[in-house]
């Protein structure tokens, strides 16, 4: 080789050298930014994000979605006084209290806060590592439900129990804003656990100790998962029924009348997560992700066998809660400006990571199955039964925790509910499910100033509810813009 070529190789290896370190760099400094707005959110004092508080507070002339499903009613007065609802009615039954601070709201509507049944405070992991595929995001998520106007939430299942622990405690303590929680144990999965974070039960008798040990710890339900055994789940309904909690299961092996059967209060997503419809469906056998496709092009929600799956359920008094908008994300295409967000708040990897496990699901054609679920959660309310809703911000990386719940709503009325029966199944359904209907889930005097402030009428247009300009929680005004600052691009990343 001549000199002149050697020279040419070294100086092409070198722009190569200095082109990889530049990468590097760069991505260096976006992790760096990312821990630091992270580290930023965290530091940030509750009294950031609050921007409305008073002794006596007065929300006048807005119009008043009170969350027991009746019609909205106009140019109404709320008094906020000790963190409750003083007085709800016209603005001429009275003077207002002295030292009132009013606000003037007209255009405005106001509605319970939203009662959150299937959250979380994990997510998809953007390190996509095999031993951790998920990643707890406590500081991060309370902020979220928060400021979409989720003011009380169920956690369906925990990855980090310890640390969901600590962020309640924090937010009751008042050292952090987010929404009231209900905090669901570690997921009592059977053998082999689906996921490396969860812990496989040995048996029945593991699966009662499990119950009584986190019961213990101040966990208030419990979530049986995809392999759990008949027995097991049955051990665990026993014992969390003698403490007076409740359990719920998002079930593969175990199809829904038998779980009714077995005792369960309450089942997550829906028809599309029953599998005792397969036609290839063993007993206490989970089958293959394909029967999906089955039920896309054989199951008729209007069967017989559908229809008596369904009186069953009602018959037994289990809840079922809808998470459309996961279901949506998975089986089609979520709103571009839903889109757009996620690809804001997440981290580059973590939206690849769920770009590509939409497409795993698109090969499979059963985009109509969304509708069927919708024509499923219809016919279970007409039925008698009681629907709850949440987000579930982990089952594909694209649903984001509050804004998922919003989207939900949505969805709902698409589904065929009015938009005052959707923030009904939102808001007091949750509520009475998880025994606090007497002070939270609708708009009441005596009950918690637990409310959202949006511009615009939901009950002509649902989407309103994304137009938040106030959420006050136990009385207490949050901003929405406040408590999302710094959320850019850190969605996925451990905190």
């Amino acid at each position: 080789m001549s000199l002149s070529w050697r020279r040419k190789l070294l100086g092409l290896m070198a722009l190569v050298g200095a082109a990889v370190a530049v990468v590097v760099l760069v991505v260096l400094s976006i992790a760096f930014l990312q821990r630091e707005r992270i580290r930023q959110v965290a530091a940030s004092g509750i009294e950031d994000s609050i921007a409305k508080r008073a002794a006596i507070l007065v929300l006048e002339h807005v119009r008043v979605i009170d969350g027991k499903g009746r019609p909205p009613v106009e140019d109404q007065r709320i008094i906020i006084a000790g963190g409750k609802i003083a007085f709800v009615g016209g603005p001429g039954a009275g003077p207002l209290p002295a030292g009132s601070t009013v606000l003037e709201l007209p255009g405005r509507t106001v509605f319970p806060g939203l009662v959150g049944m299937h959250e979380h405070l994990f997510t998809d992991s953007e390190t996509e590592s095999p031993d951790h595929p998920l990643a707890e995001q406590g500081t991060i998520f309370p902020r979220m439900y928060l400021s979409a106007g989720v003011t009380t939430a169920r956690t369906a299942g925990s990855i980090d129990p310890e640390a969901d622990l600590r962020v309640k405690a924090r937010i009751d303590s008042g050292e952090m804003p987010g929404p009231n929680l209900f905090l669901t144990a570690p997921y009592l999965e059977g053998q082999p656990p689906t996921l490396p974070e969860m812990v496989g039960l040995k048996d029945a008798t593991e699966a009662r100790e499990r119950v009584a040990t986190w019961a213990s710890r101040g966990m208030t339900s419990f979530k049986a998962y995809m392999n759990i055994t008949a027995d097991e789940l049955r051990a665990a309904v026993v014992e969390a029924h003698a403490r007076g909690l409740k359990i719920t299961g998002h079930l593969c092996t175990i199809g829904f009348t038998e779980a009714a059967d077995l005792g369960i209060d309450n089942l997550e997503h829906g028809l599309l997560a029953d599998t005792e419809f397969f036609s290839g469906k063993q007993q206490g056998v989970c089958p293959p992700p394909s029967y999906l496709k089955e039920y896309a092009s054989r199951l008729d929600v209007a069967s017989p066998r559908v229809e008596a799956l369904i009186r069953h359920l009602v018959e037994r008094h289990v809840a079922i809660t809808s998470t459309l908008a996961v279901f949506e994300s998975e089986l089609g295409a979520p709103p571009e400006r839903d889109a757009a967000r996620v690809r804001d708040v997440l981290t580059w990897r973590a939206w690849r990571s769920a770009h590509d496990r939409a497409a795993y699901v698109a090969q499979f054609h059963v985009s109509s199955l969304l509708g069927k679920e919708m024509e499923f959660e219809r016919a279970y309310v007409q039925a008698g039964g009681t629907l709850l809703a949440g987000a579930d911000p982990t089952g594909d990386g694209n649903t984001l925790a509050g804004f998922g719940d919003q989207r939900e709503l949505e969805l709902l009325v698409q589904a065929g509910f009015t938009p005052v029966e959707a923030l009904r199944i939102a808001t007091e359904n949750g509520a009475e499910f998880l025994g606090i209907a007497d002070r939270t889930g609708s708009i009441e005097t005596g009950k918690q100033a637990d409310l959202v402030v949006v511009t615009g009428d939901p009950s002509r247009d649902i989407s309103s509810v994304r137009k938040v300009e106030l959420v006050f929680k136990e009385g207490v005004g949050y901003s929405p813009e406040r408590l999302l600052a710094g959320i850019h691009g850190v969605v996925g990343i451990p905190n």
